[in-house]
C-alpha cells in the first residue's frame, strides 16, 4: 500500500483500486480544532482536484479536494459525531472517505512520503 500526498495537505492510501483520502498530520495541526466535518454522498464521483469534503472549525471552514478522481464507495461515518478524530489520528481514525480510482495514473503527479516531508519542511 502506497500513501501519496497533494501541496493542498490531502493524503490518498492506494490499495488495489480503492483509495482512502484524509488530510495530513501538518493540516490538522495548522487548521486547530475540527468542530465538524460535511463528507460526500456514497455514490458521488469527483475528478482530481474537486472540492469532495468540508472541515469546520471554531471560526472557519476549510475545503477538502479530491487527491484523484473516483467514485465515493464509503465515507467515514464516526466523524459525524467525533470530528475531533481529525486531529487526533488524520492518518488512520480520521480518514474522510473511500474512492473507486479512476485513473492510477495521477498518482504520478502527487508526493511520495519523504517529498511531502521535504515539502514542508520548506513552508
Amino acid at each position: 500500500m502506497s500513501v501519496y500526498f497533494t501541496e493542498d495537505h490531502e493524503w490518498v492510501s492506494v490499495d488495489g483500486d480503492i483509495g482512502t483520502i484524509g488530510i495530513s498530520a501538518y493540516a490538522a495541526k495548522a487548521l486547530g480544532d475540527v468542530v465538524f466535518v460535511e463528507l460526500p454522498d456514497v455514490g458521488a464521483e469527483f475528478d482530481k482536484g474537486d472540492e469532495a469534503a468540508v472541515v469546520e472549525l471554531v471560526k472557519a471552514a476549510s475545503e477538502v479536494y479530491a487527491p484523484i478522481a473516483g467514485e465515493v464507495t464509503e465515507v467515514n461515518g464516526a466523524l459525524e459525531d467525533e470530528p475531533a478524530k481529525v486531529n487526533e489520528d488524520p492518518s488512520g481514525a480520521g480518514w474522510f472517505m473511500k474512492i473507486k480510482v479512476a485513473d492510477k495514473d495521477e498518482l504520478d503527479g502527487l508526493m511520495n512520503a519523504d517529498a511531502y516531508k521535504t515539502y514542508c519542511d520548506g513552508l
